[in-house]
């Protein structure tokens, strides 16, 4: 073989094998799944007991202000990067319209980032909660929050918050999951008398 041919052989070899330029992969999105949800009772050094998932961590941050008999505590998710806050108010003969109006100011400041917000009436005359549940559409910084009161002596407030930006599409699988849970919390409330 010459050459000539044995050059003319090589290009065309080296021509037609590179016919495929690579391409990018298109852009997906990661489905997350995460186990079904396991309830159990809390019943800790608070005036309310109400029913979490077992797939939180611990609860921490349980504090006591003995002056304005408050507590605060957080339910960890660290799989999904969220925690659940919860806070709790004695309700005295002056506060409760101002507890109502912060706990509504809270959902509404989300305003500017939110899609939407829907507000869903709750209400259990047999354990006396009466409340209102917000879930909160778009980039806001909060997805679900909720208040829970008695009228007389009780008054709870939650809210979901995930340590990262924002992004709706990225933390919607978590956020759904989370919603379940708070909403279980603020329908599994009793009040300790």
């Amino acid at each position: 073989m010459t050459i000539k041919k044995l050059f003319i052989l090589s290009t065309a070899v080296a021509f037609f094998s590179c016919g495929n330029d690579p391409l990018p992969k298109p852009k997906a999105m990661l489905r997350l799944e995460y186990q079904k949800p396991a309830y159990s009772k809390v019943d800790v050094r608070l005036p309310f007991t109400f029913e979490k998932n077992r797939a939180a961590d611990k609860i921490s941050n349980i504090k006591l202000d003995g002056i304005n008999d408050s507590y605060g505590v957080n339910i960890n998710y660290p799989e999904m990067k969220g925690t659940i806050y919860l806070t709790y108010k004695k309700v005295n003969e002056t506060n409760l319209n101002n507890l109502l109006r912060d706990a509504q100011n809270i959902t509404q400041k989300h305003t500017m980032k939110a899609d939407e917000i829907e507000s869903i009436i709750y209400e259990n005359p047999e354990q006396n909660v009466f409340g209102m549940f917000y879930e909160v559409g778009g980039n806001a910084a909060s997805q679900s929050q909720f208040y829970a009161t008695d009228s007389i002596n009780h008054f709870l407030s939650g809210s979901l918050y995930f340590y990262a930006k924002p992004n709706y599409d990225s933390i919607y699988p978590a956020a759904v999951y989370l919603k379940n849970d708070i909403r279980r919390i603020m329908e599994s409330i009793e009040w300790k008398e």
